[in-house]
């Protein structure tokens, strides 16, 4: 899950409130202290845009398996671009 949180830039409320549950709960079950149903499994899936399958298959190919639409990029979460420094440049 956090595989996909990071990947999409959504946090454990936004997940949180696509399931219906508390953000505590979510924490729970992403920390392993409370299990996933499969139905929370599959509301997951569906959320994120992927198959069950590949949400089951693990955090690379459920963050692979992403519509490019559901991915993160610079301007979604909202950090600036840095230059990069040329060598021996002097602060």
């Amino acid at each position: 899950m956090a595989a996909l949180l990071h990947a999409t830039g959504e946090s454990q409320t936004d997940l949180a409130a696509a399931l219906g549950v508390s953000q505590a709960q979510v924490s729970r079950r992403q920390s392993g202290s409370a299990a996933w149903s499969l139905a929370d499994c599959e509301a997951v899936a569906t959320h994120f845009g992927i198959s069950d399958l590949d949400l089951m298959a693990g955090p690379t190919q459920a963050s692979e398996a992403l519509p490019e639409d559901r991915r993160r990029t610079a301007a979604r979460r909202g950090a600036a671009v840095r230059p990069v420094r040329e060598q021996g440049a002097v602060r």
